[in-house]
């Protein structure tokens, strides 16, 4: 007995210091690539000392002498926290993510390389002032700096995961390009109207055009106002509103034409999130002068809605000169993304702006129609320009080529799928060829200056000086909203936007037809502008910008102005604001779908007491939608099912109704026409009219929400649905549990909704889940910069399980904001790290 005892004694000594080897292995690999925020540490090139400061939650905020030391510390801290995603970001950007992820990744890299945004990017270095490229050069310098000391597991967690999958990778060097190529996914995401052109063409094989465009409809101008009121204009212009004639009326539709659009389509939506697409990525930024605030000075609001994904989109940063000169112009703070030097997003010590995105229609696809090697033009036939692309896949010793053709329009996405030709050629043995393939003509694709225009953002001290840096910025097009200290505030639309010679991209144009090219673009001067309007407000959040009298065409595809409207109504009701008062205008949950639909849905007679029981809780509701809203979570049940069953029978799925702002003014319209064919549901041998489909949603809305939450409406919670989870864009959708958590953080439980001003997105194709967030908030006080507040959505770090990963998450569901300190005395007053630069001895 006491052998056994002691032998069962010796192995659980022996397993305990197993465990204890195993747990601290673990504990080391997590920890190994957590950064050093004090101390000192050499980087190459500095001209003198650069010191940086960190608060509690990390933010960064950095001293030097001269630029280039700023933008190479920059670098360095940049690398330090997240350096991963950079890295991911440029495997994305330059079409090498099978590199890192295997095959899986093979078709998304076809695509990327297919559309070219590294070539461009690298094009655009030579357009660049010296200034500029030297900024890029020392930022670069500065992530290298992190590379030669850092590897591995040393760099992040991931890469300790990716060596486990048998992956050997080491990062190579960082370069300037590799900054300018995130500017291509930053318009990727941000600009055209490709998904739309795809759909319509797609709905033109079953509806005649009217049904087509009852499902888009017209901006409504007598209710929700756009930006600016009037459309005065420093030259004039034409645009035709006439829309190209419907492909399946040219004849053009053919089985093939479809399949092409579907392999484009798909290959699209697979691209990486990095920004996100779809309804819910949108922005509000407003701005109000001092008439309207308690100080006499201006107030200026912003939060980018754009995709939910882990670490968070940006990151915050503040950049000093120790002693603002010509020679040392910066001193700025605000939102950044990792990789890219200056500030996006923030304020100097004069001015402040923000961005929503304009959306303007940038995208146009082009049909081409094939003959031997080449596509016909004007009855010729043009030689295709043609290029070879290689990937590396990992695990895989065989590298794999395509040939990229290229028409006078832009390369031939088409090419591009799961039944691609892997040379991208027509072979000539092929009996049927496809007759037709999709171009892409985009802004993006032409190099331009939108890096020059960051850094001239960053130095404007004037209204003057902050348009003029607007003009370099190209894409994506944005709203820009401004503020300065000496009251002034101003709107400016910049970027690159198409004058089309003859109709406006709303389908595919045959691209033989020379009166369907591209003949210019928007002259600056002519864009979209205002300065001190009367009323002194200035609203954007994706809504029409200028009223129907602006003579250039901009887009169809604004969204619909729920989320502006409510916005100029709670500023006009507010008297005088401060930055808690803006900011609580961030935190609006109104739904102005619901004060539209509600009111028919009660007028819905139901027998059944426990039917009848989920459409009281809609009885005195004031349409907010916190999380812990029982009519909330009843009327977005009932709004998912009524989308279903008005269009799902009749749609085809890709193109079901995501349930966003568009919808509402669809189903809006439909309110008012009981016996529309739309309300019939196809499957059945009756005819159903709105009252039958209303009443068939309330009563499935009922049964769902008891089966998903509980009977008694007292415990409906709209948050127990809307749920956020922060998912690691590449080694959180393993699929592998333990992988997943190590990356991944949530559930939060959330208010808001789709087309609020809280826009908390979610697809109303898929589910409850929230899809886009703002991505974070911030309120800028002109009359005091350390009075202004931020948050993020996540935290600067993208290491996983340090401090500040997620540390400003539980205040951002919250709704809560931090200080946000500017000025040198305010940011020693916060100091919790300190790290020096300086240059190596000798």
């Amino acid at each position: 007995m006491r052998r056994l005892l002691r032998v069962i004694i010796l192995s659980g000594i022996v397993l305990t210091a197993l465990l204890l080897v195993v747990a601290g292995t673990g504990i080391f690999v997590v920890r190994h690539s957590f950064p050093t925020y004090d101390g000192t540490v050499e980087l190459p090139g500095l001209d003198a000392d650069v010191e940086v400061v960190r608060d509690a939650n990390g933010i960064p905020q950095i001293y030097a002498d001269k630029p280039g030391d700023l933008f190479a510390a920059q670098g360095y801290v940049a690398s330090q926290d997240r350096f991963f995603e950079m890295d991911f970001r440029r495997h994305v950007t330059s079409g090498r993510l099978a590199e890192l992820f295997g095959k899986d990744a093979l078709e998304t890299d076809k695509f990327i390389r297919t559309l070219g945004w590294r070539r461009v990017a690298e094009k655009e270095l030579g357009l660049l002032t010296p200034t500029t490229r030297q900024f890029l050069d020392d930022y670069a310098r500065g992530v290298n700096a992190y590379l030669n000391t850092h590897s591995g597991s040393g760099l992040s967690l991931e890469y300790a995961v990716l060596s486990l999958k048998g992956t050997d990778y080491r990062p190579e060097p960082w370069t300037a390009a590799d900054s300018l190529a995130w500017l291509k996914a930053m318009a990727w995401d941000l600009g055209g109207n490709m998904d739309e052109e795809i759909a319509r063409t797609k709905l033109a094989a079953s509806f005649p055009a009217r049904n087509i465009a009852s499902l888009y409809p017209p901006y409504p101008y007598d209710r929700n106002e756009p930006i600016l009121s009037t459309a005065a204009v420093d030259q004039d212009g034409q645009f035709t509103t006439s829309p190209v004639e419907s492909v399946a009326r040219r004849g053009m539709l053919t089985k093939d034409l479809l399949t092409s659009l579907d392999s484009v389509e798909k290959v699209a939506k697979g691209l990486p999130q990095l920004l996100g697409r779809g309804d819910g990525i949108g922005s509000n930024s407003w701005v109000v002068s001092g008439e309207h605030t308690t100080t006499g000075k201006p107030l200026l609001a912003n939060d980018p809605h754009l995709g939910a994904t882990m670490p968070g989109i940006w990151t915050q940063v503040g950049l000093h000169c120790n002693k603002v000169t010509a020679r040392c112009p910066y001193d700025v703070s605000g939102f950044s993304f990792s990789g890219l030097p200056g500030v996006v997003i923030g304020h100097n010590g004069a001015i402040s702006w923000g961005f929503t995105n304009l959306d303007p229609d940038v995208t146009d696809l082009y049909l081409e129609k094939f003959s031997g090697d080449g596509v016909v033009y004007n009855k010729r036939v043009q030689p295709l320009k043609t290029r070879k692309e290689t990937f590396k896949v990992a695990g895989e010793d065989k590298e794999e080529t395509i040939t990229v053709r290229e028409s006078r329009h832009g390369p031939i996405i088409s090419d591009v799928g799961e039944d691609e030709r892997e040379t991208g050629e027509l072979a000539a043995k092929d009996k049927n060829p496809r007759p037709y393939g999709v171009a892409i003509q985009w802004t993006a694709l032409t190099p331009g200056r939108t890096a020059d225009a960051i850094f001239a953002l960053n130095r404007a001290q004037s209204w003057k000086a902050f348009r003029a840096a607007a003009t370099l910025f190209e894409v994506p097009s944005q709203n820009l909203v401004y503020a300065d200290r000496e009251g002034h505030i101003g709107y400016q639309a910049p970027g690159r936007i198409p004058i089309r010679n003859r109709g406006i991209g709303d389908w595919p144009a045959p691209g033989w037809d020379s009166r369907y090219h591209w003949k210019g673009y928007i002259p600056f001067q002519a864009m979209p502008t205002e300065f001190d309007p009367a009323d002194g407000v200035i609203v954007t959040a994706n809504q029409a910008v200028v009223p129907t009298s602006y003579p250039y065409y901009l887009t169809n595809d604004w969204d619909y102005g729920y989320r502006s409207q409510q916005i100029l109504d709670r500023i006009h009701a507010a008297g005088k604001l401060d930055a808690n008062a803006m900011a609580s205008i961030q935190l609006d949950t109104k739904n102005r779908n619901a004060q539209t639909l509600v009111p028919y849905l009660l007028r819905i007679g139901i027998d059944d007491d426990f039917d009848k029981q989920g459409q009281d809780t809609l009885r005195g509701w004031d349409f907010t939608q916190p999380a812990d809203s029982a009519p909330a979570a009843y009327f977005n049940i009932v709004w998912r099912n009524l989308l279903a069953l008005t269009f799902h029978d009749q749609l085809p799925e890709a193109v079901w109704p995501d349930g966003g702002s568009r919808w509402f003014e669809v189903v809006r319209t439909l309110l008012s026409q009981p016996n529309s064919s739309w309300w019939d549901n196809t499957t059945t041998p009756q005819r159903e009219n709105r009252d039958d489909i209303l009443r068939e949603a309330l009563i499935d809305g009922r049964a769902e929400i008891t089966t998903k939450m509980a009977r008694e409406p007292s415990q409906w919670q709209w948050g127990r649905l809307h749920k956020l989870t922060l998912t690691n864009q590449t080694l959180g959708k393993s699929g592998i549990g333990l992988v997943d958590k190590l990356f991944n953080r949530g559930p939060w439980e959330l208010g808001g909704g789709s087309s609020t001003v809280d826009a908390t997105a979610w697809d109303a194709a898929d589910g409850y889940t929230v899809t886009a967030t703002p991505s974070m908030r911030m309120v800028v006080d002109l009359s005091d910069f350390d009075k202004s507040r931020w948050i993020n959505l996540t935290g600067v770090s993208g290491h996983a399980f340090t401090k500040n990963y997620v540390d400003q998450t539980d205040l951002w569901a919250r709704g809560e904001t931090l200080p946000w300190a500017f000025t040198k005395g305010a940011v020693e007053a916060t100091r919790e790290h300190t790290l020096t630069f300086t240059r190596p001895e000798g």
